[in-house]
């Protein structure tokens, strides 16, 4: 696995407000989909962890900054760097491009919950991964 993963991201109408530039929540839906990528390019499947180990990812805290917009039909990069890996949490950075332009960059904390929503330490193959990020 490598330290930085990239997912080109497509800007559709359905991401957009009246203006042709993109609403400020699809950016969340942007990096989620980055980060279930991420898990899903390592072997990790979303479904498969909760049906096979009892657990899910929520995040818990994220600050993102708004630096430049995006329009209808630009291609963006979605790119997810793991930070740190603990017990119960991984913090990770993620950072969307237009080109060379970053136009928004967050900070994650991501817990890992059972099916009661309680904490719960990350599956051993999952923190394995990227404990040496």
């Amino acid at each position: 696995m490598t330290k930085l993963h990239t997912l080109p991201i497509r800007v559709y109408y359905e991401d957009t407000d009246a203006a042709g530039i993109v609403y400020h929540a699809s950016y969340l839906r942007f990096a989620e989909r980055g980060r279930t990528e991420m898990l899903r390019d390592a072997g990790f499947e979303h479904a498969e962890i909760l049906k096979n180990q009892g657990v899910a990812f929520t995040v818990i805290s994220m600050q993102i900054n708004f630096r430049s917009p995006a329009k209808l039909d630009e291609l963006l990069n979605v790119k997810t760097v793991m930070k740190a890996v603990k017990g119960a949490s991984m913090e990770m950075e993620q950072s969307i491009y237009r080109g060379d332009t970053l136009l928004v960059d967050m900070a994650l904390k991501i817990a890992c919950i059972d099916k009661n929503g309680k904490a719960a330490r990350l599956p051993e193959a999952v923190r394995e991964l990227f404990k040496n990020t």
